[in-house]
């Protein structure tokens, strides 16, 4: 019989659910999307998590990926959902929308990773990689011979003047209408720092801009090897519904 969870994933813009075959890696069904509550206060994005397990028929166990640092199943961070996040018990408030069932939630970008170890390119699981979202900002998650090291914050590293994330994250080449050549020169140099501190193996590069990889691989220079991410806009679902099955609680 089939293993199959549910995974959650919390995003600035919308919120996504799906059915996951935890054997595959592939989506069980349709993937469900609503949009992100305005304001995304935690009560208003939890009722949304509910809303979209109801559309689901879904009463079991659900894992769910936000865009914050999770410790102690607390919030200590809000990227792209509103500020009252920051203090919020997180399991407290999932599980008071969710009639208490069990549940798991983590950084997206750890979520993200996790599923690329498990269901994306082999690169991902072994040695000191360091997988990144390159998005509306950069997420990282570091993976150690597949075992993870939550919560870094990589997108937040000061390079030169700037926040990493403010010089290349794909929303910053949108921004500033950058050729993918002079975007590759730009990640070109947050890498080379990345790779100078932390010594690692690979880098898997996920994100949306990820499926465009053949238009700034070749414009990458660092010594580390660089490798696109397989999953893109599945791995966050993905790695909250791994996340729950194999009980985690950063």
């Amino acid at each position: 019989m089939e293993q199959i969870g549910y995974g959650i994933d919390i995003g600035g813009s919308g919120i996504k659910g799906a059915r996951v075959n935890l054997e595959t890696g592939e989506f069980a069904d349709d993937r469900i999307r609503i949009k992100t509550p305005k304001p995304a206060t935690p009560d208003a994005v939890a009722a949304t998590v509910a809303e979209i397990l109801t559309k689901a028929e879904w009463d079991g166990p659900v894992g769910i990926a936000i865009p914050s640092v999770i410790k102690g199943q607390v919030a200590l961070t809000a990227a792209n959902i509103d500020p009252s996040w920051i203090g919020t018990d997180v399991h407290e408030l999932f599980g008071r929308h969710l009639d208490e069932r069990e549940i798991s939630v983590l950084n997206d970008a750890d979520a993200a990773g996790l599923a690329e170890v498990a269901f994306g390119d082999p690169v991902a699981r072994t040695g000191s990689v360091i997988f990144l979202t390159l998005g509306t900002g950069i997420g990282s998650a570091f993976i150690t011979d597949g075992h993870l090291f939550p919560n870094t914050e990589l997108g937040h590293m000061i390079i030169g003047r700037y926040e990493a994330e403010k010089r290349a994250s794909s929303a910053a080449k949108d921004r500033e209408e950058l050729s993918f050549k002079k975007w590759g020169k730009r990640l070109s140099k947050v890498l080379a720092e990345y790779e100078r501190l932390f010594n690692p193996t690979a880098f898997v590069v996920g994100g949306g801009i990820s499926r465009d990889h053949a238009k700034w691989i070749d414009h990458v220079s660092v010594d580390t090897p660089v490798v696109p991410a397989t999953l893109r806009n599945r791995a966050g679902i993905v790695g909250a519904a791994m996340a729950v099955r194999e009980h985690l609680t950063p």
